[in-house]
């Protein structure tokens, strides 16, 4: 598919996707007149892309991920390294959500008692 459509798809502008490929994160065929031809590995790495963006993984090592990505499989265990690395920032996350979550319960109790009180 071409590039208007591929972006419609995928729910980004044709401006970031351009920006995307500039930046070494996509690397879409092209046709005999130059025209980019995004196919369904296209629409699945973008995807993966996007998500690795909502877990909040760096630019950079999304790039890094890409660019080892692109060189094959001997790459595979520094793509691992990667992914595990932020892993561990996600695991490091939940436990200070948990701490947060742990303080608003108190918090939440003592007025749950004043409220109480008041009625």
């Amino acid at each position: 598919m071409h590039i208007k459509e591929f972006s419609t798809k995928i729910g980004l502008s044709i401006d970031t996707l351009r920006y995307y490929e500039k930046e070494g994160l996509l690397n879409p065929a092209r046709n005999k007149s130059g025209y980019r031809n995004y196919g369904k590995q296209d629409l699945e790495w973008i995807a993966f892309i996007l998500k690795l963006k909502a877990m909040g993984v760096p630019l950079t090592q999304i790039k890094e991920y890409a660019r080892l990505r692109y060189l094959g499989d001997t790459t595979i265990p520094e793509r691992y390294a990667i992914l595990q690395a932020h892993n561990q920032k996600l695991v490091e996350q939940e436990k200070e959500i948990k701490k947060y979550q742990q303080f608003l319960a108190h918090k939440l109790s003592i007025y749950e008692k004043v409220m109480k009180k008041q009625n």
